[in-house]
């Protein structure tokens, strides 16, 4: 999912970086004091799983986790996962520093929006909590290729075939990433229910703790 240096037009870097920019602002303005050790051993899982990637034109498919960073941090996300590709542009050059930008747009930005569109369902009852925790973990994956092949069409409209063979690249990722949330929403809901969303507006009668809902 990384964009190498070189591919997009200054138009596009700068759009991203502008964005980029705001969503960090927005992540540490809402982060607490609490979430800042939880956001740095997500940054580093996200880190370590997107070190092993298969160059695809010139994006790369691997794995991503920001559905699991989203779903857990929010808007926190940003400065999380901004801080994981800023280390790996400096240390392995994957990606770059004037991609920095989009490129964390291009995975900060779905798993903000997956944080809002599903993770308020993976209290609920399975029927409802389990397709949640997949669609937040794949639909993640799968918004962040839609953005690079819209910041690829937007630089040249000749990379819309290259923009279509990365989204279809990256279905195998999508489903892999779906199952790895689902069961890390089981497991959360069982040993520490409250990192979920939506853990303090739950009703009462909800047994959350001992992990009847999923």
């Amino acid at each position: 999912m990384h964009i190498s240096e070189g591919v997009l037009s200054g138009p596009v870097l700068v759009a991203g970086a502008a964005v980029a920019l705001a969503g960090t602002a927005a992540g540490l303005r809402k982060m607490d004091l609490a979430q800042v050790a939880q956001a740095g051993i997500l940054s580093a899982a996200f880190f370590v799983a997107s070190l092993i990637h298969v160059p695809v034109g010139p994006s790369s498919v691997h794995l991503i986790l920001n559905g699991i960073v989203g779903l857990l941090l929010g808007w926190a996300a940003f400065p999380a996962i901004l801080t994981a590709l800023l280390l790996q542009a400096m240390m392995f050059q994957y990606g770059g520093i004037t991609t920095l930008g989009i490129n964390t747009v291009i995975m900060a930005l779905p798993a903000v929006i997956c944080y809002y569109l599903f993770g308020p369902f993976t209290l609920k009852k399975p029927r409802v909590a389990v397709p949640a925790a997949f669609a937040c973990g794949a639909g993640s994956v799968f918004l962040g290729a839609v953005l690079v092949g819209a910041s690829l069409m937007f630089t040249e409209g000749g990379f819309l075939e290259v923009a279509g063979l990365v989204v279809t690249a990256h279905l195998p990722v999508m489903v892999i990433e779906g199952i790895m949330t689902v069961f890390c929403v089981a497991f959360l809901k069982k040993v520490k229910p409250e990192m979920l969303p939506g853990y303090d507006n739950a009703a009462p009668g909800q047994s959350i703790a001992h992990g009847t809902m999923l």
